[in-house]
């Protein structure tokens, strides 16, 4: 019996999702007794997640673009092949498409959005986040099987190095009957889901032409730039930047929003965020009410001098 957990990764790079993820399955492991067996697709360099608390690597090839369910019947035949009671995933966008099939397939609990290890083994019980990450659940699953969500920068990267075996898997995989016409890829230099910093602007920048300071502030920080909704649909910005409840969730650790007002619909997006900052001229605006930091002023005179006090800051402590 071992702790099965699927490691994202992206042209065979591992998404920082897939080593908070591993993380988090060597802990549960820890509290199990038993240990933890990765599935990846097409990874270059699979033996990276030793130094994640995994013992043993199902390096699956015989695949190309994700396919939520032929990568939930991959996940599946690896889970009877190592008996795994509990299977570990993340919360990115291609996760919660693949856990529902997979927890089907397996007859398996579904558990998302949690933010730490078991509060109990037997029974099997998770903390996770409700009502939009205005509240936490206990959730306890009873089936043989578990299926465990794990939020995004919920817990965090921590090594535990080892020597993981590395085998070649080649599941037996059914014909999907749906097919990828295209893929879109984001061109940020940080991704919105890997993002632990996201900088994001709305309608108050006036127009695409004003974005050139967003994207120096996130340069600064090390952030990704994103969007709201309305910035996005007036065509201003990719849809690939807008976040929110119907665009991407934001989980990172600092979240600054430029010039959006905070519509229900937004915040529910970007509320899992541990620090959340708003510039805006409009005192009344629903993102005050919601924010840890704000800051009421003209975005086109508080942005430039954020950026050179960065500047500054960071030139000092070079």
């Amino acid at each position: 019996m071992s702790v099965l957990v699927y490691t994202e990764s992206n042209q065979g790079t591992f998404k920082k999702a897939a080593l908070e993820v591993a993380s988090y399955a060597k802990a549960v492991a820890s509290q199990m007794g038993t240990t933890v067996t990765a599935v990846t697709f097409n990874a270059s360099d699979a033996s990276k997640l030793s130094n994640y608390g995994v013992d043993k690597i199902l390096n699956i090839t015989n695949t190309s673009e994700f396919n939520a369910k032929v990568y939930a019947d991959a996940l599946k035949q690896a889970a009877e092949k190592v008996e795994a009671k509990v299977v570990i995933v993340s919360s990115s966008a291609d996760s919660k498409y693949l856990a529902p099939l997979l927890a089907v397939e397996l007859h398996a609990g579904y558990a998302s959005n949690v933010v730490e290890v078991p509060t109990s083994i037997s029974p099997f019980a998770v903390k996770r986040t409700a009502f939009t990450n205005k509240a936490f659940n206990i959730t306890e699953i009873k089936t043989d099987v578990k299926v465990v969500g794990v939020s995004s920068n919920s817990y965090g990267l921590i090594e535990n190095s080892g020597s993981a075996t590395v085998e070649d898997f080649s599941p037996n995989l059914k014909t999907s009957n749906t097919k990828v016409q295209s893929i879109d890829k984001a061109s940020d230099k940080v991704s919105i889901a890997d993002a632990d910093i996201v900088v994001s602007g709305g309608r108050g920048l006036k127009g695409p032409e004003n974005w050139e300071m967003i994207e120096e502030l996130a340069d600064v920080l090390g952030a990704a730039t994103a969007c709201s909704k309305p910035v996005s649909d007036l065509g201003w910005r990719p849809h690939s930047e807008h976040v929110g409840q119907t665009g991407k969730p934001v989980a990172s650790n600092l979240y600054i929003a430029i010039g959006i007002s905070g519509a229900i619909q937004h915040l529910a997006g970007v509320n899992a965020s541990k620090v959340k900052v708003v510039i805006n001229t409009d005192p009344e605006a629903p993102f005050f009410k919601a924010a840890d930091y704000g800051v009421v002023g003209d975005a086109f005179e508080v942005v430039p001098q954020l950026i050179e006090k960065l500047k500054e800051f960071k030139a000092q402590n070079a």
